[in-house]
């Protein structure tokens, strides 16, 4: 029986061979990210009495949460996090003005297929968009990596998820994984290396895969992956990555799934997750005309070059609806600079947007706070009770283009009539 991608990752990580799942490895990762709250890595540092660290060139700090600073408190805590970097001479750290960590990191080569990578950050499930194993861990787990080197894992179960396309004009990645997060729900996934696979994902660049992996946690996965292949290798290099000393993993031909799922994107129309759960989705029939008060476009699933590309197709020469508020928040310094070359932040400015600087943004709490009563819909990964502030408002996610289409109108719609030219 062959071996799934999880298997040899953690086989590579740790050092020993015959893994199966549910077997415990210790695990060495090839980078520790740790974001706006790395003050309690430090903190707890500091308790252990500052005990030599494994290997600072696996760490990366990214201070992307709450950027820039909103308090003193927080203020103190990013100084700290300078400090401590300065210190202990830690070259990949990233201050406020860099991005969303995900995303900072992969621009800038540091993460690989094949490799490990551990977060203080749930979405670190988006390294799989590279191939390689990411996965999110408590700032514990961290600290002790730093002074360790590694960290105990439980080798995963895998999900195979097939994606038949294309996809109709108008429906995008977003709208497949906000799919298959309802059909399986918030737990469907639980622990599983959930691998996607087909020709339609084969077709994806690597922003779309990015999407992919981002939201797979929404469903419980421990970690997401895409088998590597020439577009990862062309990202990596576009991203001066020496691809000779790249290794990817893929899962054998023979390798057996503990699961299947197959999800038919070729008729699927646009979803929306309805307030207050992932995967509490609908087709956007069900909700179309639903009055939005603000528009968020932004995070790490949905705030990359490509999505405010598709926003601004929709938002060139029209101006949002009177009483909505357009949030865009571009996921990093880098794509944000691309989007301002190309003309994409001034039709974005010109349509009526508020374009804040790079980071999470409102999907953080850092801005875009609702009233009592008021409805944003959100690019973002999560819609829960209370996360973009008033815990009597709601959230609803969906597509880029949905966005988009929904704050020039002033409702949740469809957006495949406006390419049609109805």
């Amino acid at each position: 029986m062959g071996k799934t991608f999880a298997v040899k990752a953690l086989e590579r990580a740790s050092g020993e061979s015959g893994l199966v799942p549910g077997q415990i490895v210790d695990a060495y990762p090839d980078l520790y990210m740790s974001h706006t709250a790395t003050w309690r890595c430090i903190k707890t540092l500091e308790r252990m009495g500052w005990p030599e660290l494994f290997d600072r060139d696996r760490i990366a700090m990214v201070m992307d949460h709450i950027s820039p600073a909103s308090t003193s408190k927080i203020a103190g805590d990013h100084r700290m996090s300078r400090e401590f970097a300065d210190r202990m001479g830690i070259k990949n750290f990233f201050d406020v003005n860099a991005g969303i960590a995900h995303i900072v990191l992969m621009e800038h080569g540091l993460v690989k297929p094949g490799d490990l990578i551990i977060g203080t950050d749930s979405h670190s499930t988006i390294y799989g968009a590279l191939g390689a194993l990411g996965t999110g861990v408590g700032f514990s787990e961290i600290t002790a990596a730093w002074v360790t080197g590694k960290l105990w894992m439980r080798v995963p179960e895998s999900m195979k998820v097939l994606v038949k396309g294309p996809l109709p004009e108008g429906v995008y990645p977003k709208d497949v994984m906000l799919k298959l997060i309802g059909d399986i729900t918030a737990d469907g996934a639980t622990y599983f290396s959930v691998e996607f696979h087909g020709d339609w994902v084969e077709s994806l660049s690597t922003s779309e895969r990015m999407t992919l992996c981002n939201l797979a946690m929404e469903a419980g996965a421990k970690n997401a992956v895409v088998p590597p292949d020439t577009e990862t290798m062309r990202y990596l290099a576009e991203h001066r990555v020496d691809t000779g000393t790249v290794q990817p993993l893929s899962s054998d031909p023979d390798a057996e799934f503990a699961r299947s799922i197959e999800v038919d994107g070729r008729t699927l129309e646009p979803q929306i997750a309805v307030p207050h759960n992932v995967d509490d989705v609908v087709p956007i029939s069900d909700v179309a005309g639903t009055k939005v008060d603000q528009v968020f476009i932004g995070s790490c699933a949905n705030a990359k070059y490509d999505d405010l590309a598709i926003a601004a197709r929709f938002l060139k020469g029209k101006r949002i609806a009177p009483g909505v508020r357009l949030v865009v928040t571009p996921a990093s310094a880098d794509i944000m600079a691309k989007a301002a070359a190309d003309g994409i932040v001034t039709t974005l400015i010109e349509a009526g947007a508020l374009l804040t600087n790079p980071g999470c943004g409102a999907c953080a709490g850092s801005g875009g706070a609702m009233a009592d009563g008021e409805v944003t819909l959100s690019t973002a990964n999560r819609n829960f009770r209370g996360r973009m502030g008033s815990y009597e408002s709601s959230i609803y996610l969906s597509s880029p283009a949905v966005a988009a289409a929904s704050a020039v109108s002033g409702v949740i719609t469809d957006p495949r009539p406006v390419l049609a030219g109805a």
